[in-house]
């Protein structure tokens, strides 16, 4: 029996979203989830029930400007890390303290794998895990070339191209939805200097991420440009004291292409690898 419904969160400035539930009646584990830039939480439902039938309570993370957020990006409506890792995020966490669950596990995909791994270094006492799938730093030295050599070139275009929009009008470039110019500087300073940060951030992620221990799965689609495998290597250098495996799935084991999106779709694979790593 898996109980079905969406949690009202609102955070400390006033934000309003739901955290979409799948919750078994006995669960041995309970997993907050972050999605990919510009995509709403209820697209990760089929992953949630994947792993509900499997025994982890999943609560689906909804970003700031997506799917149920009171907010939308504009002008006069902007946001970026600091907003995210230290108003929403915790609002979520929080959330989940009343749920009946042994361990605590963080997860993501693509820039949600990054900020649980963030959220995780400055919430250590909460988090005992994470998954993190088709993820990794977006820094431009851990992509193959020639791919990687253009990316500097991006991460200095996309900014700018936000500030004179006033946001970043994603879908028409093929890139996230429409999302906060404060988000997108922040992100492409990642992918520029490797160094995680936000504007108005005062704590330090870097060193957040350096302390942090525990366990961590890894799971990178075999043919993703969005994330290869040294991405995710390069982000899991920055846990130097988490315990990380690290695995890469074919088109055959997932049974849909091994890209960065389509396996959301067909999750049983990736929700089989996850919760094979709690045993």
């Amino acid at each position: 029996m898996i109980d079905a419904h969406a949690l009202p969160v609102t955070a400390t400035d006033g934000h309003r979203f739901e955290l979409l539930a799948r919750v078994p009646a006995r669960p041995r584990a309970r997993l907050l989830w972050l999605p990919a830039l510009g995509v709403a939480a209820r697209h990760y439902l089929p992953l949630a029930e994947a792993l509900a039938a499997h025994g982890v309570a999943v609560y689906l993370h909804e970003w700031r400007g997506n799917g149920s957020s009171s907010l939308r990006p504009s002008r006069t409506q902007d946001w970026g890390y600091r907003e995210i890792l230290q108003t929403d995020l915790p609002a979520s966490l929080a959330a989940l303290q009343g749920s009946a669950a042994a361990d605590t596990i963080l997860g993501g995909h693509s820039l949600g794998g990054q900020l649980a791994c963030c959220l995780a270094g400055q919430h250590p006492a909460q988090v005992q895990r994470l998954w993190l799938v088709a993820s990794g730093t977006p820094y431009w030295r851990t992509f193959p070339a020639p791919r990687g050599w253009t990316l500097p070139l991006i991460y200095r275009f996309l900014p700018w191209l936000a500030q004179r929009q006033g946001v970043l009008h994603g879908r028409r470039l093929g890139f996230g939805g429409t999302e906060a110019r404060g988000l997108i500087g922040d992100w492409a300073k990642v992918g520029l200097n490797n160094h995680y940060a936000g504007a108005g951030i005062a704590q330090d992620l870097e060193a957040g991420l350096r302390r942090l221990r525990g366990r961590a799965t890894a799971v990178v689609m075999a043919d993703d440009w969005l994330a290869p495998k040294g991405s995710m290597q390069g982000l899991l250098a920055k846990l130097p004291q988490v315990d990380a495996t690290l695995a890469v799935l074919s088109a055959a084991a997932l049974g849909t292409r091994a890209d960065h999106f389509a396996w959301m779709k067909s999750p049983q694979a990736v929700a089989d690898l996850l919760f094979h790593s709690l045993e």
